[in-house]
């Protein structure tokens, strides 16, 4: 596999290294710089592991005052920034070079105020997605997103790649659930965006700001929704003896005009690691399963599963196992939520973070076994089937260069699959470095440039988060 394309580090940066770290440890408590090397290692890389960069320092304010110090002098200097939250992005999203500061949000970590009169929170960037959730939750309230990772993920992170989750299929991803930000700017400007309402006035910068992978601004605070939890829940599992039929099921439930909280997809890979480590009660002999939640007064949810039972039984579905207790619930939701740690213990694997209609998600799964199959690998299949936002996981030897370049040979060919059949490259876990040399297959370098305009307007000099989502050339420069 060729090395990563990646903009050069800037020599006279990295010239400046020791006055660069003296200045920075002016700006913040001691507590707030990292610049020994053993100490920066874990800072090399995100969890897209196969890439690795160590950054120049590593810098941890506490207030949004401090990042905007910290920005400032970058700014003057020419010293690239790397925003980082958790660490969990899956596209390389906080990969440094050699030459920048990453900057962490982790001591940002106070939920800073909770109205649920106007179901509105107010939190700090480094919050991670499930503390939201648990500080609401004595009150019957919750954060609708919930990525697999929301043990761990910041809202910052989430913001940054607009996350989504199992249950985003009826709530909606970030952006859905974003009211408000503060956001530093490259020059140290500290702008405040949005607010109370989910239509702010103006020009709708906070739709820019989410999503923007932190190439925008630092974000430091997020104003998000909270709702109130249904009054039950019940997730379903449904086995069947065809992933493609599974896939038409799918496509199907949503056609007929019912929205279930979640439908997930796993296939007969997915379903053994899942079930081999938090023994969940899956069905083995099954080609794939469907695990359909419905939420609501046990009228409504009666409902629905009896129209949804019909359907599936119209694609001959072999196994209907609806969740008997809330120990039970908790532990289907276990094994899907746990597949990606799952299958790091099975093998080395590569995430795909493809989107498709639901129309072409039969489609697109017999086409994904096919090039998986061309290529002579595994594949465990489990995804947010209700909004068509695929997770193919790749499985190969990260040792064997040449079965780790078929693996991201078949990685890029799934993603133009989903571009070809009407989708995207991403649904929630970003561009980053992964997919940045794909994006010429989606948009035309006329869209490229516009978009470039656009981040220009805020960073003119290309210092937030550079090397990602704008594809590089042979030179490691941008196209242009």
């Amino acid at each position: 596999m060729s090395a990563i394309k990646i903009l050069k580090p800037d020599p006279e940066v990295l010239r400046k290294r020791h006055k660069i770290i003296k200045r920075l440890a002016e700006l913040l408590p001691e507590p707030c710089l990292i610049d020994d090397e053993r100490e920066l290692k874990p800072f090399e890389t995100d969890a897209f592991t196969a890439y690795r960069r160590v950054p120049l320092a590593v810098v941890l304010p506490e207030t949004t005052q401090q990042v905007a110090d910290v920005l400032k002098y970058c700014a003057s200097e020419g010293v690239p920034v790397v925003a980082r939250g958790a660490g969990t992005s899956l596209a390389g999203g906080a990969i440094p070079q050699e030459d920048a500061v990453v900057l962490g949000v982790s001591k940002l970590n106070r939920i800073l105020d909770v109205d649920f009169e106007n179901r509105v929170a107010m939190v700090q960037a480094g919050v991670t997605n499930l503390n939201i959730s648990n500080h609401v939750a004595p009150e019957d309230f919750f954060y609708a997103p919930d990525p697999s990772s929301q043990l761990a993920c910041t809202i910052a992170g989430n913001i940054g790649m607009n996350s989504g989750g199992a249950h985003c299929l009826k709530y909606g991803v970030t952006t859905n659930n974003l009211l408000g930000v503060k956001v530093v700017l490259m020059d140290g400007s500290i702008v405040d965006v949005g607010g109370d309402a989910l239509d702010a006035s103006g020009y709708d910068f906070l739709g820019l700001l989410c999503g923007s992978e932190g190439q925008l601004g630092i974000i430091t605070e997020a104003k998000v929704r909270i709702l109130r939890k249904a009054e039950s829940a019940r997730p379903v599992l449904f086995g069947f003896n065809d992933g493609k039929v599974a896939g038409a099921c799918v496509s199907d439930i949503i056609g007929s005009g019912i929205i279930p909280v979640a439908i997930e997809y796993m296939d007969r890979e997915a379903i053994h690691i899942c079930e081999e480590f938090a023994h969940a009660g899956y069905p083995l002999d099954v080609e794939a399963l469907l695990i359909v939640e419905v939420e609501g007064s046990e009228d409504e949810m009666s409902e629905m599963l009896e129209a949804i039972i019909k359907i599936a039984k119209k694609h001959k579905v072999v196994v209907i196992r609806e969740s008997q207790s809330a120990m039970e619930a908790a532990s289907i939701w276990k094994g899907r939520k746990s597949a990606f740690g799952a299958t790091g213990r099975v093998a080395d694997y590569i995430c795909m973070d493809g989107t498709v209609p639901l129309s072409k998600l039969d489609y697109v799964l017999e086409k994904t076994g096919d090039i998986i199959e061309h290529y002579g690998l595994r594949c465990a299949n489990v995804f947010h089937a209700g909004d068509g936002n695929m997770h193919p996981l790749i499985l190969h030897n990260c040792n064997d260069e040449e079965e780790s370049h078929k693996a991201h040979l078949a990685g890029d060919d799934i993603l133009k699959l989903c571009v070809d059949v009407g989708g995207c490259l991403t649904g929630e876990h970003g561009v980053g470095i992964e997919k940045r040399d794909l994006m010429l297959h989606q948009f035309e370098q006329k869209d490229l440039d516009q978009q470039m305009a656009v981040r220009m307007v805020f960073d003119p000099d290309w210092l937030l988060n550079p090397s990602k989502v704008f594809p590089l050339d042979a030179r490691g420069t941008y196209y242009k």
